[in-house]
């Protein structure tokens, strides 16, 4: 089993930078891909940014030059570093990652993060 914990949410006013992580715990024997999530209000869960097990990376348009998404592989944790924040950004952020051994995704709790004046 493995458990996901983020942290780094909290109240930024627009245009403020924030950095999320993710530690990953617990029975690992390899970690493939690593991704962040987001869900705000009134809308769907949408992929935000993912990093594969190689470095290749992938963005939502929406957040392509602001987000930059990196992994640790000795720690275990993945971060997502957002600049120029927006009210639009404002969602629960969510961490997820693919393991050899399982066929479905880890899920963590959620950190929330709120883009307001």
């Amino acid at each position: 089993q493995v458990q996901l914990v983020e942290s780094g949410g909290g109240l930024v006013q627009p245009g403020g930078s924030l950095r999320l992580s993710c530690a990953a715990s617990g029975s690992i024997f390899s970690i493939n891909s690593m991704a962040w999530y987001r869900q705000a209000p009134g809308k769907q869960r949408e992929l935000v940014a993912g990093i594969r097990s190689a470095g290749s990376t992938n963005y939502a348009d929406s957040v392509k030059g602001r987000f930059t998404i990196s992994r640790d592989n000795a720690k275990n944790t993945v971060y997502l570093q957002m600049s120029s924040l927006k009210p639009e950004d404002t969602a629960v952020y969510y961490c997820t990652v693919g393991v050899s051994s399982y066929p479905y995704r880890y899920w963590g709790q959620g950190t929330q993060v709120t883009v307001s004046s």
